[in-house]
């Protein structure tokens, strides 16, 4: 048989589109094409291919061989294509009969031993197998990731010999399990923070209703130590979630499979450029806001980002998704994550310390502050200045713990969903109106609120799903007074960062 037709999946951005991966051996002059719009990693396949086929004992054959791989304009890159293009070798040329492969997928990266290698995007891929109701082999370590997904035979290999031997009925290849090495989530415990007690409260409200965040306060005050703790605050990740963060991570080649249904906690430099937080390249890969998909993504040091880079997480912050565009390529990642950040009063961190001496000038606060745009700042519901810590304070015993605040945050989520099934903070204009009903005395306060500080409509909007929250955590059925203060509290910090006093 001089061709051979085998199944495997290139990944674009999300998708894994289906690839068929055709040999034909032929006789003419030793040559080895390959062809169907391969990048560097694909073409560098053939000197591994070669070298993999002569480790494990084959003989490579001395004739013209032309891969291609199909559909042409469908861009291909990684190492993924080694072991099928190896096996439609060893096929094509006669090395060894195998039956026919058209239920079976292929993906894998060889080393020049025959030994494979995992591969990015086994998760997405092993999606895809599902649906063509295929089975999936893969190296040992990705097999592990693609098993997470039911429905699907996902078969682990350890080098392309055993695939050999599988495939001619000399040997049965393993079924890996997927929960073997799967340990359970492991958050920092809040009870080691000290004070910050209005700071703690807007971390759980933040947690409950799924707000975004933004602390304030001098150096060493707890911004950080606050952030690291939030993930361990929100609920239990539900199957479909967990199976969506994996997928990104997977694709972008940092999926752990013991670190299922963890939330995610990423947090990027403040030197960061646009495409590494939004996402992109020539082919286009996920950012950080989707690593943190369904997790948490800390922005330390805020007004260091670049105004630019700031700028191009506003739409994401409304939509939950990101879509990369490129000349050749558009791919939409997903980005539902919980913006957590923080920052200096000032540039030299101590403006309204009291015993420590702020060294700026009123000019330069302001010009540090307006590094946050106006829009930016409007897309944030709750910001909070930490005062720094007292030593009475630092003595003091452990505070609430983990355990204790997720408990009621779990609460007010389990109402939110049986009341309108998502968070407060996903609610829409018209959801706004029929859930976050306010009484009298929390109307006429909103009311002066949005005259007084200049509220924008979404301003208001946002004010109103704070206020929803702090009366799902007070399990209220109606929004109060009390309610709608505190969550004016929140907003009237933000107000006053954005337009500093002198």
């Amino acid at each position: 048989m001089s061709l051979a037709i085998l199944r495997s999946r290139s990944l674009a951005g999300m998708q894994a589109h289906e690839v068929a991966v055709e040999v034909h051996v032929a006789n003419g002059l030793p040559a080895f094409s390959l062809v169907g719009l391969p990048d560097t990693e694909v073409r560098e396949a053939r000197d591994r291919v070669r070298a993999a086929i002569l480790s494990s004992g084959f003989e490579f054959p001395a004739r013209r061989i032309t891969v291609n791989l199909a559909p042409a304009d469908l861009p291909k890159e990684s190492g993924r294509f080694d072991l099928p293009i190896a096996l439609g070798i060893l096929i094509a040329s006669g090395a060894f009969n195998a039956p026919a492969l058209d239920h079976i997928e292929f993906a894998g990266e060889l080393s020049l031993t025959g030994a494979l290698r995992p591969v990015r995007g086994a998760l997405p891929m092993a999606l895809g197998a599902r649906e063509a109701g295929r089975c999936f082999v893969l190296p040992a370590e990705s097999a592990v990731e693609a098993a997470i997904v039911g429905g699907v035979d996902v078969r682990a290999a350890a080098s392309l010999l055993e695939v050999c031997a599988h495939l001619c009925g000399r040997g049965e290849l393993t079924r890996p399990d997927a929960t073997a090495a799967r340990t359970a989530p492991a958050y920092p415990e809040l009870a080691d923070v000290r004070g910050q007690l209005q700071a703690r409260r807007a971390l759980e409200i933040a947690a409950a209703g799924q707000h975004s965040l933004l602390m304030s306060g001098p150096p060493g005050t707890g911004k950080s130590m606050l952030a690291a703790r939030f993930a361990g605050l929100l609920p239990d990740m539900t199957e479909g979630e967990a199976l969506e963060t994996a997928a990104v991570l997977s694709s972008a080649g940092l999926f752990d499979p013991a670190r299922l249904a963890q939330r995610p906690f990423r947090a990027p430099h403040h030197s960061a450029s646009a495409a590494a937080l939004v996402g992109g390249g020539a082919v286009p890969r996920p950012g950080e806001i989707s690593l943190a998909h369904h997790g948490v993504l800390f922005l330390d040091e805020l007004p260091e980002f670049d105004r630019r880079v700031l700028e191009a997480l506003r739409e994401p912050l409304e939509t939950g998704h990101v879509t990369i565009a490129r000349a050749a390529h558009r791919a939409c990642f997903p980005a539902r994550f919980q913006l957590l950040a923080a920052m200096n009063p000032c540039p030299c961190g101590y403006l309204g310390h009291p015993s420590a001496r702020c060294r700026c000038a009123p000019d330069q606060v302001a010009r540090y502050r307006g590094r946050l745009s106006g829009p930016l700042l409007d897309r944030i519901d709750l910001q909070v200045t930490l005062p720094p810590l007292a030593e009475h304070e630092l003595r003091a015993g452990p505070g609430e713990s983990t355990a204790a605040v997720r408990e009621r945050i779990a609460a007010a989520r389990q109402r939110q969903q049986a009341r309108q099934g998502r968070p407060n903070q996903s609610l829409e204009a018209a959801d706004i109106d029929h859930h976050c009903e306010l009484d009298g005395d929390a109307r006429a306060l909103l009311g002066q609120a949005m005259a007084k500080l200049n509220l924008s409509a979404r301003a208001y909007h946002r004010c109103l799903k704070v206020a929803r929250t702090i009366a799902d955590l007070a399990a209220a059925e109606r929004i109060g007074g009390r309610h709608v203060a505190e969550a004016i509290q929140y907003r009237r910090s933000l107000e006053q960062v954005q337009r500093p006093t002198h």
